[in-house]
């Protein structure tokens, strides 16, 4: 199957996902704010081809970290937590300013395990999240650093993008990461591995293509993590695209049927239960 069949502009809610080695400049940790005020730009023109957005953000302990003059990312959690209570605020009020300047409302929502398997609660947030659709707002996600370790676990937010593409309904979920897709090897290592354009199925083959590692020193994420996304993504009836976040303007390209990245074509299972699932991994 080839990326052009699966016509990604008929889609009608989008979740995105930007890692924080998207962000911010490698060499000193800060927030690259022409990159940030292009991906604005970019989701507002979604927002306005009729299409519900979601924005999952990482980079709050990352700005924390910058804001609070650590020259190495912390190890202890109480000091990520501490980061993410100061980054936090800073990310959401440079966000808000951004999408203001293209007349955009955007609202901020902040996630724990909890929120997830807890009934009531997954309920209010799903309902949260469907008023603010409604309302034509953009929500920005990220897990609620400050008093959980679930972000810090699982890798730069891959798999909460996906949990929150399960939970809203979304038919389209594109993580914006450092590398251009899924490869049949590490590219950085191997200058013979392959990008791997359409997954049709995930299955074992798939699954040892992970690599745990990253090439970042402000971002936490691996393949492992974006793999374990793609599952929740694809069972949940989503199609899931990873392509490189270095220029955000990929994200029109996608919507143009003419980019490069690997897209996992959804394979909805109505007995995949996103709250089980949670309990399972995470415990």
């Amino acid at each position: 199957m080839k990326q052009h069949h699966f016509e990604f502009y008929t889609k009608k809610r989008i979740v995105v996902k930007i890692g924080s080695s998207s962000l911010n400049y490698e060499e000193t940790g800060g927030l690259n704010f022409t990159k940030l005020e292009h991906l604005v730009r970019e989701l507002c023109n979604l927002r306005n081809r009729g299409m519900d957005v979601c924005l999952v953000s990482s980079g709050a302990i990352a700005v924390g970290r910058q804001s609070l003059g650590l020259k190495e990312r912390p190890g202890d959690i109480s000091i990520k937590q501490a980061c993410a209570a100061v980054g936090q605020a800073r990310l959401m009020m440079i966000y808000q300013k951004l999408f203001a300047e293209y007349n955009q409302v955007a609202g901020q929502i902040l996630m724990t395990k909890n929120t997830m398997v807890n009934p009531v609660s997954r309920e209010n947030a799903k309902n949260t999240f469907e008023e603010l659709f409604h309302l034509g707002a953009i929500p920005i996600v990220n897990e609620n650093d400050t008093v959980s370790t679930y972000e810090m676990q699982f890798g730069d937010n891959d798999t909460l993008s996906a949990i929150v593409a399960s939970l809203v309904g979304a038919d389209l979920l594109i993580l914006l990461t450092d590398i251009d897709g899924l490869f049949t090897d590490d590219p950085r290592e191997n200058p013979a591995a392959e990008l791997i354009e359409v997954v049709e199925q995930m299955d074992s083959g798939i699954y040892e293509m992970a690599k745990a590692s990253t090439g970042s020193d402000v971002g936490t994420g691996g393949m492992a993590a974006k793999l374990t996304a793609a599952k929740i993504a694809t069972l949940s009836g989503a199609d899931m695209i990873i392509a490189n976040g270095r220029d955000v303007s990929i994200l029109h390209h996608i919507f143009d049927d003419s980019f490069t990245g690997t897209i996992f074509k959804a394979n909805q299972k109505d007995t995949f239960r996103i709250a089980d699932f949670i309990l399972e991994t995470i415990g």
